[in-house]
């Protein structure tokens, strides 16, 4: 290309020529590309800046190091937080297979029934599921515990979480042999020391049951009577007394004897069995706001144990929810300086405010029945909290009561002094009031320990054999079998309602392995207290019956002076009946409620809400109404019907709860 240019010869190249001065071309103080060369010339520019400009650049260097130290920390704790939950999480789903909830509710929440129930669009359809087979272990005992299937689980189950939650044993596999003493199943290395209260684990379950499968068994017509019955009552005691110990329907208002809310308290369970769940989330929101016990108001230890402790122990455990528990120690606690006596047999009242205790006005006894009928609630208290002294203050008491002369073939007095620990008023021996209960919880503190406490079953056989020695009667003309009096000798054909107790009592030993004949007993008993209603004008029975010891012309078995006509809508006999019933199957004993529920509708029921005790029970025309509504109406008597017109023997298992004598059920401890 371009042939010309070629050919003018090498071509010309320009250069530019730079001349470095001797500092320069050896590299002293000029640049190079090094380190220190780089150092030195921002040393330079550093020292050029006025003092001024170096502060204010110093001052903005501290400010950024400090913000970031700051973010650094914040966002450090920030992702800790986060990483920790992210594990924890992770752990809980990995460990929760392998623990239980220490007292898992018996029954589900109540749930709102189906459309198809008619008028009580509230209702719920529910049952406790079956417990697996619990084989007996070594003598530490747990709570038997109903496991469900996780669907099951209560909406109070994460308040119960951080608290309930313990590790699961596994459960032995040795079966003890059984012997029997007189009739009654016991284990051969029974001692006659107490249970243990230590919180224990429960046994571990298997994760599949059919019996978990089983569908649950519908509400009945009479059990929708019953809900029907306790709304109505309800309905009265929340539009007039709410918060107040008792109703007075007719009046429309309330009456107070401790000022702790005794009808609602006591309707609690009432409340969860029955699957009033609206009416169970109001009352609970005035336990949780409104009831407070630290008051300077007197109050019965016994009555106070057996509805209000009783009560929040046993809807603690069919709802699964920790505020009850909380509620049953801070009243457990307020109720103990009772048992500072000089014979350690407590007095019978109880200054929860002030922490002092001091027996009634005229007199330093304390009657037995009161005494010995509240340590299913103490030793439950213990058991729950691990605090020993609740059930060491009732253990003591009836270690004392088992050493006390006084006694008639195990028949006690009524009456016991706080001073010496002896009985008084001896000679007389009854099993009514003042005496009854004592007797019961004889039985059902030997269930709730695991039928481990010899004493208790000694003295309870004992006395059932000096029932029948000295207190069995016959009447004319139908010859029903009633239990009297005994008063120094001379035998009173007197029987108080509070009687029919036993009945109950004689069939849940018998299902416990005592003698047949208990049994026996127990269904010649229940047809007297049933005759008790029958052979009365308005159906009901007065508090009080004398027998007909000869036969009369004209002359019914039952006799009702007029100072005992009264009824007080007591549960004992509707009681007796359900345990009939659960053990034999036989519906004539729901048949038998049913009559007694429709002579409460006819004859007690107000039309604005609530029930009335009424004074005559020989006047259908006029009952002579009281104007007053006991708290075990709803506690006890409608209870009591509800769970007798149920076929479901699981709602409320009696091989695994122990009914207190104000109906609130307890677990039944078993073996580890």
């Amino acid at each position: 290309m371009y042939s010309g240019a070629a050919a003018a010869g090498p071509p010309r190249r320009d250069f530019i020529s730079v001349t470095l001065g001797p500092e320069e071309a050896v590299g002293i103080g000029g640049y190079n590309n090094g380190k220190a060369w780089r150092r030195r010339s921002c040393w330079r520019k550093w020292k050029q800046l006025s003092r001024l400009q170096r502060s204010v650049i110093l001052f903005l260097f501290a400010f950024l190091a400090v913000c970031g130290v700051i973010s650094y920390t914040s966002v450090g704790e920030a992702w800790k937080s986060i990483t920790n939950k992210l594990l924890d999480d992770q752990r809980t789903e990995q460990e929760i297979p392998r623990f239980k909830l220490a007292n898992p509710a018996v029954l589900p929440a109540p749930q709102k029934a189906d459309a198809n129930h008619g008028d009580y669009p509230e209702l719920s359809l529910q049952k406790p599921p079956k417990l697996p087979h619990v084989r007996r272990g070594p003598s530490n005992l747990q709570l038997k515990a109903p496991w469900r299937d996780t669907r099951l689980k209560t909406q109070y189950d994460t308040m119960r979480a951080v608290e309930g939650l313990v590790e699961v044993d596994k459960v032995k596999e040795t079966e003890k042999s059984i012997i029997s003493w007189r009739g009654a199943v016991i284990e051969p290395d029974q001692s006659t020391e107490p249970p243990s209260s230590k919180i224990t684990e429960p046994e571990k379950h298997s994760s599949v049951e059919a019996e978990d499968q089983k569908e649950a068994v519908p509400i009945n017509e009479r059990q929708l009577a019953v809900i029907e019955a306790f709304r109505h009552a309800w309905k009265g005691y929340k539009d007039f007394a709410w918060g107040h110990d008792e109703l007075k329907p007719l009046s429309k208002s309330y009456s107070e004897w401790f000022g702790l809310g005794l009808t609602l308290i006591d309707a609690l369970d009432t409340l969860w069995i029955l699957g009033l769940k609206e009416e169970f989330e109001e009352a609970r929101k005035w336990v949780a706001n409104d009831l407070i016990f630290d008051k300077n108001v007197d109050v019965n230890l016994f009555e106070s144990t057996i509805r209000i402790l009783g009560g929040l122990l046993s809807t603690y455990h069919l709802s699964g929810d920790s505020l009850f528990l909380e509620k049953a120690k801070d009243i457990g606690n307020r109720l103990m300086p009772a048992f500072k006596t000089p014979s350690k047999i407590p007095y019978s009242d109880v200054n929860i405010g002030r922490g002092t205790a001091h027996p009634p006005r005229w007199t330093s006894d304390s009657t037995v029945a009161e005494v010995t009928s509240i340590q299913l609630e103490f030793r439950e208290l213990s058991r729950l909290t691990g605090d020993e002294k609740f059930q060491k203050a009732v253990d003591e008491v009836m270690k004392h009561v088992h050493t006390l002369s006084g006694k008639n073939d195990g028949l006690v007095p009524m009456f016991i002094n706080t001073n010496s620990g002896q009985f008084t008023h001896l000679g007389v021996y009854t099993l009514g009031a003042r005496a009854d209960s004592y007797y019961e919880y004889l039985l059902k503190q030997w269930i709730q320990g695991g039928k481990k406490e010899n004493e208790l079953l000694e003295d309870y056989m004992r006395a059932i054999e000096g029932v029948k020695k000295h207190l069995l009667q016959r009447s004319e003309p139908k010859k029903l079998t009633f239990v009297g009096e005994l008063a120094h000798g001379h035998f009173s054909a007197k029987m108080d309602h509070l009687v029919c107790f036993l009945p109950g009592t004689l069939a849940l030993g018998a299902h416990n392995g005592l003698p047949a004949d208990h049994m026996k007993l127990a269904e010649t008993l229940i047809e007297t207290c049933y005759q008790m209603y029958a052979q009365v004008e308005t159906g009901l029975s007065p508090e009080i019956v004398h027998f007909n010891l000869h036969a009369q012309k004209g002359h019914r078995d039952v006799e009702i002076k007029p100072a005992d006509r009264h009824n007080l809508l007591r549960p004992e006999t509707v009681e007796s009946l359900f345990y009939m019933y659960r053990f034999t199957g036989d519906k004539k004993y729901q048949d038998w409620g049913w009559e007694i529920l429709q002579n409460f509708n006819r004859y007690t029921r107000v039309p604005t809400g609530g029930y009335t005790s009424i004074n005559n029970v020989q006047n259908p025309s006029n009952p002579e109404p009281r104007d007053k509504m006991e708290s075990f109406f709803l506690g006890e008597t409608l209870k009591y019907m509800f769970l007798l017109f149920s076929d479901d023997i699981d709602l409320i298992n009696l091989d695994k709860y122990i009914f207190n004598t104000e109906a609130h059920p307890l677990p039944i401890w078993v073996p580890a």
